[in-house]
């Protein structure tokens, strides 16, 4: 068939356009304007795209046009559509016709963790060899994409609650044929569509009531509402899940020491109120920032896990996706790898780079239970550290006074908070607009550090004076709020950063004037690196290949001319610290004997016989290359 989708440059239908594509569909799209990635990931795909809106772009003979739920009946493709007498779909439903009606739809739902757990769970059983199918409304950063259409039976897909189009005002995931669900959560959200707390239940209620007889629920046992739906509405098989700790960051902490010597911080959780089927205990934090959890099944040990997602919250959706795994089949050992290894996802707590000791994350959370979740989970994986929040009221129901003073009661779990103008107040009555002043005034009456700013250039000001080596800034919005992680990592001044697809040619130039190999470094392989950013630009880059639990540091160079400033260490260290929150336990590097001791001295190295490095360290093109080069290298390795 030929689809037409209106405002293909947006996450969802890019993905859709994408998926169709794969399955044999001749595919093209309009929109006002499209920008990387979306740009690039459709010009790679070979989707044409019509760059403005108009009733010619339909000239092309579609036999579907495909309506984004941003598009209102008058929009002018629309008419145009109906006048030619071509049927409007939406993206849920097409989806659901097209891609889901041949497979085991498995929906992920819930107000909270639907991106997280549904990438993990798409994660887990690419590693197990299923092959499968997945559409999430973020970028999983192993698979580098929100979609694929795999040839496995399995497809997992995030099931959203808004939504479907101005001809189609039921929830999206009411077109997604559930055959195995996850429900994380129902808390009220998207308040610009459901009226009430009663109107949110009867959506969810129905989603659940799709799962079929010889079906799968899995269910929060510790959200009263997602429980209650379930027992409301299910007639299938329904298994449940908790994290057995409390979510009080003021809860007394004891430093242990595991087999290894590491030494962890444990919080011993209580027991749960409510039994479960699948039970997280023993959660610990180490000082990678990774946690670990216990999980027992029924009672009985189940297995252990390690994982760079942090909160107990993402202990849960880590444990629901374990679940669902385990129901289809999957092996112990395969889920304990894949959890292990799962790099996590796109602004979710996602590191964008370190300056002067500061850490900077960016967060999706827009909703105060999120923001609440997630300010406890860091303060924990940053024990001792100040974490302090940076805020733009944006989405349709963060930018209502719905949750005014349940904002203060989240955000009261930073050290300090500075809060930005309401994005694009306008579309919101006066007398429903959030007060984002009244936050920071609340907030300050608590006894938290708290600021109200209105230009982006102030807030990163303001920022800079408020930070200091060691804290953490964790920006919340859910979208750009002005490129203010960049512009903060500028500000503060010699910025490590998670090389961008932009940086490849810099990165090409700094090895070149270093004479380290460059030439043989492709377009895509800017995502093992990170650079160095200072007033005169990149100065600097290292590279990080991780196969499985052992990875290889590489080309480490600075620009001669910014020698002397202590980048190499910058870089190198930047790097070590991020690879060992990614699970790796060995990282190895070839190097001369003059760079031998730099690398011993600062950062631990030490020498090891090349004859027993791990096969696949020994296959990597550093290893390789240093061999062919006809150099005497030195093999060195860190254990993390």
């Amino acid at each position: 068939m030929k689809y037409h989708l209106i405002g293909i440059g947006g996450t969802g239908m890019g993905a859709l356009a994408g998926l169709l594509k794969a399955a044999g569909h001749e595919v093209r799209g309009s929109d006002a304007g499209v920008y990387p990635p979306m740009s690039d990931q459709l010009a790679a795909l070979g989707i044409p795209i019509f760059e403005s809106f108009a009733p010619g772009n339909l000239a092309w003979g579609p036999d579907k046009v495909v309506v984004g739920n941003v598009c209102s009946a008058d929009h002018v493709e629309v008419v145009e559509a109906q006048r030619l007498g071509l049927p409007l779909a939406s993206l849920p439903g097409t989806l659901g016709d097209e891609l889901l009606a041949s497979r085991h739809s498995i929906v992920v739902a819930g107000t909270h963790g639907k991106t997280t757990t549904a990438s993990l769970l798409a994660w887990i059983l690419i590693q197990a060899g299923r092959d499968p199918s997945y559409f999430v409304g973020g970028v999983p950063l192993d698979m580098r994409s929100g979609f694929r259409l795999g040839s496995g039976e399995e497809f997992v897909v995030e099931g959203d609650e808004y939504d479907s189009a101005f001809f189609d005002k039921g929830s999206k995931f009411f077109h997604y044929r559930p055959r195995t669900a996850i429900l994380s959560s129902v808390e009220l959200d998207h308040v610009d569509i459901f009226s009430s707390m009663s109107a949110v239940r009867a959506a969810f209620d129905r989603f659940v009531a799709l799962v079929p007889a010889d079906g799968l629920l899995v269910v929060s046992a510790d959200q009263a509402e997602a429980r209650a739906s379930a027992e409301r509405a299910s007639h299938c098989r329904v298994e449940t899940y908790s994290v057995r700790w409390d979510d009080s960051a003021s809860r007394a902490d004891t430093a242990t020491e595991d087999l290894s010597g590491e030494v962890i911080t444990r919080e011993s959780p209580p027991r749960s109120e409510v039994p479960a089927t699948w039970e997280a205990t023993q959660v610990d934090y180490l000082k990678s920032g990774r946690c670990r959890f216990e999980l027992r099944r029924g009672g009985e040990r189940y297995d252990a896990y390690e994982t760079i997602l942090g909160g107990g919250h993402n202990v849960g959706n880590a444990v629901a996706a374990i679940a669902v795994a385990h129901s289809l089949g999957v092996g112990k050992d395969v889920i304990r790898a894949a959890v292990g290894s799962f790099s996590g996802v796109a602004r979710r707590q996602q590191f964008r780079g370190v300056a002067q000791g500061v850490y900077v994350l960016d967060d999706y959370a827009h909703h105060p239970t999120a923001v609440a979740r997630t300010l406890l989970g860091l303060r924990r994986r940053f024990r001792g550290r100040r974490v302090v929040a940076l805020y733009e009221p944006r989405s349709a129901t963060s930018r209502r006074n719905t949750f005014q003073s349940e904002f203060v009661s989240a955000f009261a779990h930073a050290d300090a908070v500075v809060i930005g103008p309401l994005h694009d107040p306008s579309r919101i009555p006066a007398s429903e607009r959030f007060d984002p002043e009244k936050l920071a005034r609340d907030l300050h009456q608590r006894g938290t550090s708290a600021t109200y700013l209105t230009r982006i250039d102030d807030i990163v000001t303001h920022a800079v004076e408020l930070v200091r080596p060691g804290d953490v800034a964790v920006v919340f919005s859910s979208g750009s709020f002005g490129g203010i992680h960049e512009k903060l990592l500028a500000a503060l001044g010699d910025a490590v950063i998670p090389a961008r697809p932009r940086d490849i040619g810099e990165i090409r130039a700094v090895l070149k004037s270093v004479d380290l190999d460059w030439q043989d470094l492709r377009d895509e392989d800017w995502k093992h690196f990170y650079v160095l950013i200072n007033e005169t630009g990149l100065v600097g880059c290292v590279a990080i290949e991780v196969f499985g639990e052992d990875a290889v540091l590489r080309s480490l160079a600075v620009k001669q001319a910014a020698r002397g400033n202590g980048y190499g260490w910058m870089l190198a260290d930047t790097a070590i610290n991020q690879t060992r929150r990614r699970g790796v336990r060995r990282l190895y590097l070839v190097t001369e004997k003059f760079a031998s001791d730099f690398f011993a001295e600062k950062h631990g190295f030490r020498v090891v016989d090349q004859s027993l490095v791990s096969s696949d360290v020994v296959q990597s093109s550093s290893f390789k290359g240093s061999r062919n080069r006809g150099k005497n290298p030195i093999a060195m390795r860190l254990d993390l």
